[in-house]
């Protein structure tokens, strides 16, 4: 008895793809990942609070990033101020590189206080 070939089973959620923007914003800033904590019942507020409690694993790969764009600017202005004259540029990469500064100092308060800190009543 010859038995039917079974006909290609589709995907049962389609693969889409996020445009170029969004990636781009996804990779560099991590506020899509986290839930809104101020909610009027008590039952979501901690359920937002333990949902963001979980992505906070995702924030030591931010600081990475941001720790490498930092370093990576510094050393960029640093070349372009000393080695090749151009103090305006410079300046702009050590803007860059302080603002980076103070994003990783603000998402390891975030990532401290995630880890610390008792959910809400």
């Amino acid at each position: 008895m010859v038995r039917p070939v079974p006909a290609p089973v589709a995907p049962a959620t389609p693969v889409t793809t996020l445009p170029f923007r969004k990636l781009l914003y996804r990779y560099w800033f991590f506020g899509w990942l986290f839930a809104d904590v101020n909610r009027p019942d008590v039952f979501e507020r901690s359920r937002a609070w333990r949902h963001n409690r979980e992505q906070a694993r995702w924030l030591p790969t931010y600081l990475r990033r941001w720790a490498m764009l930092t370093m990576l600017s510094f050393l960029v202005g640093m070349l372009m101020e000393h080695g090749l004259g151009l103090p305006v540029m410079s300046a702009l990469l050590y803007v860059q590189a302080i603002m980076g500064v103070v994003f990783n100092t603000l998402t390891s308060v975030i990532l401290l206080g995630l880890k610390v800190l008792p959910g809400p009543l």
